[in-house]
């Protein structure tokens, strides 16, 4: 068997092999909640066939001043199916040392999903924790 539901059937021909089209996650994300406390904005940036993704949360001081940069990591992208050529969403792991976060995310209605999956290490009293925010791509910063 090679497909374990039928959307992961492909033709026997495969469509041109033209290059992925990622310029639907590249650029500035903003957290459409501004209540949040969490991540605040998020930053894709495109180089070559590759992502990276730079993540700014809210620190303990507010905006703008209290602003947490996580760092830049790649991205691995995923498609709405296996024949798409067209990104749709991503993962990634930030490692924090005494946390690990996950990071899922997919394009719905224009906005991106974003779930956050925070699992704490080495007998931290935190539990882990998921969360979900809806982020809205920023007029005129692509």
């Amino acid at each position: 068997m090679q497909f374990v539901q039928i959307r992961d059937r492909v033709d026997a021909e495969p469509k041109s092999a033209g290059a992925s089209n990622l310029s639907t996650l590249a650029g500035v994300w903003v957290n459409s909640n501004p209540e949040t406390t969490g991540i605040t904005r998020m930053v894709i940036t495109q180089s070559g066939s590759r992502l990276s993704l730079q993540v700014y949360a809210i620190g303990p001081e507010g905006l703008p001043e209290g602003v947490i940069d996580w760092g830049s990591v790649d991205i691995d992208v995923f498609y709405a199916t296996p024949a798409s050529q067209v990104a749709a969403g991503f993962t990634c792991l930030y490692d924090f040392g005494f946390v690990e976060t996950r990071l899922q995310a997919m394009i719905l209605k224009g906005l991106i999903v974003l779930a956050q999956i925070h699992k704490f290490k080495g007998g931290d009293n935190r539990v882990d924790y998921f969360v979900r925010e809806y982020f809205a791509l920023e007029h005129g910063r692509h």
